[in-house]
């Protein structure tokens, strides 16, 4: 058990990147940074196997938004290095929810200061920008939605809803802060406005060649490629059924069953596993300012 929980940890660092990062979660010790241990979003975002699930469901919506696609198709090194992508959006949610306020708001502005080179024409004629304020709305929403989805369906199904509003308000502040406007800040308001996006999104070519090397991407060993055809196989199952239907990846419900099975049963081993996270370190540093 020990060598499975170590190869189980390894594979999470490699993966998050955590071993490579330099922030410290730890200090300063009186800093709660953006939202703190009470929030909402600290609670949303402390499961690794959630994150990982939703981290997934997003990035398959994301590209549905044909203005989306072309900034990732174009600027993107995905091709060679989909798993590189995963772990760069996953540091930057680590950062911006669990580290120091100064660290939290450094991190925004590096990504705002590389949006401002990721402009271009998409194939339909349209410009796009990764600082246009819609296209972040976008992003943002298709995101949280997806964590907030895993969360419930992997670790705590009985988030009161109020809880899960104030998750939409509070991490509202991060899509805000990174250029966003009119970022929808309820469940309420959220279903609204996919509702109103599915006009918007579309599944051509390109989509699909995303969609087939996100979810074809994987280590060479058989831990990391049991574990990822799982983990990708929920994050598609946590989409909405319009969008795994414009997909063309709809899942039976025998496969549905059969993967959330597998993850809930998965997850307790991998919480057990998993050592050092930003979570834990941010945690830590709240209690000690309790000292």
């Amino acid at each position: 058990m020990k060598r499975i929980r170590k190869a189980i940890d390894a594979r999470v660092a490699d993966l998050t990147g955590r071993r490579q990062s330099v922030i410290d979660y730890a200090r300063p010790a009186n800093d709660p940074g953006l939202f703190g241990p009470g929030s909402a979003v600290w609670r949303v975002h402390g499961d690794f196997t959630a994150m990982l699930c939703g981290g997934i469901g997003a990035l398959l919506l994301q590209m549905l938004h044909p203005l989306a696609l072309a900034g990732v198709w174009d600027h993107s090194n995905f091709r060679a290095d989909m798993l590189g992508r995963l772990r760069r959006t996953s540091q930057f949610i680590a950062v911006t929810t669990y580290a120091s306020s100064t660290d939290a708001l450094a991190a925004i502005e590096r990504v705002k200061r590389i949006h401002l080179g990721v402009e271009g024409t998409a194939p339909d004629g349209r410009h796009y920008s990764a600082s246009d304020p819609e296209l972040l709305t976008w992003v943002h929403v298709a995101e949280t939605s997806c964590f907030l989805a895993a969360h419930l369906r992997y670790r705590d199904p009985a988030l009161p809803p109020q809880v899960q509003d104030r998750y939409y308000a509070e991490s509202a502040r991060i899509a805000l802060a990174l250029g966003a406007r009119q970022v929808p800040a309820s469940r309420v308001e959220v279903e609204e406005y996919l509702r109103r996006m599915r006009a918007e999104l579309v599944c051509d070519d390109r989509t699909r060649e995303v969609a087939r090397l996100l979810l074809a991407a994987g280590a060479d060993d058989l831990l990391t490629k049991h574990f990822g055809r799982l983990f990708k196989r929920a994050g598609l199952d946590l989409l909405p059924d319009w969008a795994t239907a414009q997909l063309g990846l709809r899942l039976g419900f025998v496969q549905r069953q059969a993967v959330r099975t597998s993850v809930r049963t998965l997850a307790p081993l991998i919480r057990y596993s998993v050592r050092g996270t930003a979570s834990e370190r941010a945690r830590q540093r709240m209690k000690d300012a309790s000292h």
